[in-house]
């Protein structure tokens, strides 16, 4: 049977029912959202624990070593990195009140291959490796040693090209993380490479006197996986001889 009714008045029901619905539901939703709990504000992040090695200041600005280290480079390695293995060091030292009471350089060499500070040992030392690092670069170095430090680079490897090939062959080739040195031992001076935190204070009788630092986070940002670029920059345009003839003597 056709349907008589008016279609407007049908369609007026119909809004009305609709509407009234949309109504409904609005309410229904403030309602649901004022009771639902506010969530709860972001926790501050903790203090960085506080104890007696503390992180030095570097010997140049953030943007003094670009554009052969950028100023991101240095702030993430200086203010990320270097500052995480000091604030890893006070917390672990919070436990180790003896540990505590010692220089850096004597914390790092009396936790040494101790299975049981092992933690303390990678961080403490990184802390020291990273400080010996910055001073081993220059926004004015490049170039080649003079006076005494020359001398013995020409004594011990022949001359000084041959001495700044073997040290970026240890820097490059240094597998994973680590460290490459110049070191004085037994009145010669060599070249040797580390792994991971190791460095020569843990070896009676050498003496470091320059290092670089291969750990990815030293060059990642500038050069990607380009370490051999990395290190040519450092040696042609950074590495600070007079630094090193300082600790040499």
């Amino acid at each position: 049977m056709a349907d008589d009714r008016d279609p407007l008045a049908v369609s007026r029901r119909g809004f009305v029912a609709t509407a009234a619905a949309a109504l409904a539901g609005t309410a229904y939703a403030r309602s649901a959202a004022a009771q639902t709990p506010a969530a709860a504000p972001a926790a501050a992040p903790a203090p960085a624990p506080t104890g007696p090695i503390t992180l030095p200041p570097l010997p140049w600005g953030e943007s003094d070593l670009a554009p052969n280290l950028s100023q991101e480079t240095i702030s993430l390695h200086y203010g990320k990195h270097h500052k995480a293995y000091v604030d890893n060091t006070n917390r672990m030292l919070a436990t180790a009140p003896d540990l505590a009471k010692l220089s850096l350089e004597e914390i790092v060499k009396a936790t040494a291959g101790k299975a049981d500070q092992k933690g303390l040992f990678n961080n403490s030392a990184q802390v020291w490796n990273h400080t010996f690092y910055w001073k081993s670069l220059s926004p004015k170095g490049g170039g080649q040693p003079t006076g005494k430090l020359l001398s013995m680079v020409q004594s011990d490897f022949g001359d000084f090209a041959k001495f700044k090939a073997e040290l970026a062959k240890a820097a490059v080739t240094q597998f994973g993380s680590g460290w490459a040195w110049v070191v004085v031992e037994g009145g010669k001076l060599k070249v040797e490479q580390t792994p991971n935190a190791e460095n020569p204070l843990t070896s009676p009788g050498k003496k470091p006197l320059l290092a670089i630092d291969v750990w990815e986070h030293a060059y990642y940002v500038d050069y990607r996986n380009r370490r051999p670029d990395y290190v040519n920059a450092v040696l042609d345009k950074l590495v600070n001889w007079e630094f090193a003839a300082a600790n040499l003597g």
